[in-house]
């Protein structure tokens, strides 16, 4: 069973930048693509970004293009979302989840996930 697990969130000012880290377990980290999604208090959950099984490739969500990278270091099983320029409306839990395909994939298409973490965006 993979195990995915979240960290890096922090509360930070307006125009701050943060990096997120997901950290595998359990599985074959390479045979996976990744997603990242945030859930804001009472809206939807919504797509950020996503990497495929070799970091060659990469789709951004609309909500944080421009100010978002996603990326994967095979070797530790990490996959990351450096994010720029945030703002209050970015703050929300943030969640990486892992499926075995690279197409288009809504929440719905992700098999595993983590248990969110926290990022805050406040002056």
């Amino acid at each position: 069973q993979l195990q995915l697990v979240e960290s890096g969130g922090a509360l930070v000012r307006p125009g701050a930048s943060l990096r997120l880290s997901c950290v595998a377990s359990g599985g074959d980290f390479s045979a996976y693509t990744f997603g990242w999604f945030r859930q804001a208090s009472g809206k939807v959950r919504q797509f950020v970004a996503a990497v495929n099984w070799y970091g060659d490739k990469t789709n951004i969500g609309n909500s944080m293009k421009g100010r978002v990278t996603v990326s994967r270091d095979n070797a530790k099983n990490v996959v990351y979302l450096q994010m720029s320029n945030l703002s209050p409306e970015d703050t929300a839990v943030y969640y990486c989840a892992a499926r075995t395909r690279w197409d288009y994939g809504e929440y719905n298409e992700y098999a595993y996930w983590g248990q969110g973490t926290q990022v805050s965006v406040s002056s």
